[in-house]
C-alpha cells in the first residue's frame, strides 16, 4: 500500500507540479511572466461573470424570472 502513495507522490512531484515548480523559479527573473496562470483565471472569470450578468438581463426583460418570494416554499 505504501508503493502506491509513493507512486502517487512521485507522479505528482516528478511530472504534474513540474511546470509550477518553473513558474516558482521565474517569478524572481520576471513577475507578469511567473503570475500568467492567475491573470488568465482572473481573466476568464470576470467574462464569465460579465456574460452571466447579461444573461440574468436578458432573462429579467422577459419577465422569466421568478422574483416573487414566495417561490421557494421555505421562504413562506
Amino acid at each position: 500500500m505504501r508503493a502506491f502513495f509513493e507512486g502517487i507522490q512521485s507522479l505528482f512531484v516528478d511530472f504534474l507540479f513540474k511546470p509550477l515548480d518553473f513558474l516558482r523559479s521565474l517569478e524572481l527573473s520576471n513577475w507578469w511572466l511567473a503570475n500568467i496562470v492567475s491573470w488568465t483565471l482572473i481573466i476568464v472569470c470576470a467574462y464569465y461573470t460579465v456574460y452571466w450578468c447579461q444573461e440574468l438581463a436578458k432573462h429579467r426583460a422577459n419577465n422569466e424570472e421568478d422574483q416573487d418570494t414566495t417561490a421557494h416554499s421555505f421562504l413562506k
